[in-house]
């Protein structure tokens, strides 16, 4: 008798139930809904889906939290439409506050992430957002220019991009141990592996619009509570360019700075990272009772 897996084809392993937010121009996006308490809700950066949460949801879980976290478009288990920009991705983002009906949210945004949880706030507000953490921020402004001396010059942005669409395989093995050094040998293959599953399409755009979008005046206009937390040694987003650079837009933010710590400090700084965000949404929810009372 002829075996079931030599007649049948190999499809990739998807979840068995899958929650699922429909945008308004029908793509599907994954999301992972867990725990209970005050909600904290994730995005990764570019290249990055949901998964990269995993161990931060679960600590957070374990100090009576619920945390969010979705594929983007192009990503993990969401569908793939292709073309993104940001206006875009904020929308998304926009769609599943509201399909999933959060309130007093804390924001997390890993990376080019950041941009993403901006621009949702300087286009649909920030009525149910509490408090915006950004972690490994790239932004506010990424590509050199007579008042940006310090970013990133055109030349060397195109030919990232072009690494990206067609040498990616390449590019995530020059750069995925620097991302979080010191990690298991499997964890940089596993990040590797879910960069290579992205739509490519996506990935380019979105790089793209990291580089080329001018955040400043965004990002000044918040009102909410922001706190920053950045490795020193980040060569994904060096903190002078970003993270110094939103300090000084943003002089009440709070910048938390991780000596030693790359861009994936997620891993490298699990334990800590996990407990400074823990006591960062307890501090806000302790405000929030407070003045709730008065």
């Amino acid at each position: 008798m002829q075996s079931f897996l030599a007649s049948s084809p190999i499809r990739q392993a998807t979840p068995a139930t899958a929650p699922v937010v429909e945008t308004g121009d029908g793509q599907l996006l994954f999301v992972r809904d867990w725990g209970h308490g005050p909600t904290v809700l994730l995005l990764a950066g570019a290249g990055m889906d949901s998964r990269l949460w995993a161990e931060t949801m679960v600590g957070l879980n374990d100090a009576g939290m619920r945390t969010v976290a979705y594929d983007r478009r192009g990503h993990g288990f969401s569908s793939d439409c292709g073309e993104v920009d940001y206006d875009l991705l904020a929308n998304d983002l926009a769609t599943v506050i509201a399909t999933l009906d959060l309130h007093d949210v804390t924001l997390v945004a890993h990376s080019g992430a950041s941009g993403e949880a901006i621009r949702y706030l300087s286009r649909h507000g920030d009525e149910r957002i509490r408090q915006l953490v950004l972690v490994g921020a790239t932004g506010p402004c990424m590509l050199a220019a007579q008042d940006n001396p310090c970013g990133v010059p055109r030349e060397v942005a195109e030919a990232l991009l072009g690494e990206l669409a067609y040498d990616l395989a390449g590019w995530i093995d020059r750069n995925a141990e620097p991302f979080a050094p010191g990690v298991p040998d499997r964890l940089i293959q596993w990040l590797g592996q879910m960069i290579m599953d992205v739509s490519r399409r996506t990935f380019v755009d979105f790089q793209r619009a990291i580089l080329e979008t001018d955040f400043r005046d965004e990002a000044a206009a918040l009102r909410i509570p922001v706190t920053l937390i950045h490795g020193d040694m980040d060569a994904s987003a060096p903190i002078e360019l970003t993270a110094h650079a939103y300090a000084r837009i943003l002089p009440d933010a709070e910048l938390i700075v991780y000596e030693g710590a790359p861009h994936g400090l997620m891993y490298t700084d699990r334990a800590r990272f996990t407990g400074e965000l823990a006591a960062i949404v307890e501090s806000v929810n302790q405000q929030g009772l407070r003045r709730a009372m008065l």
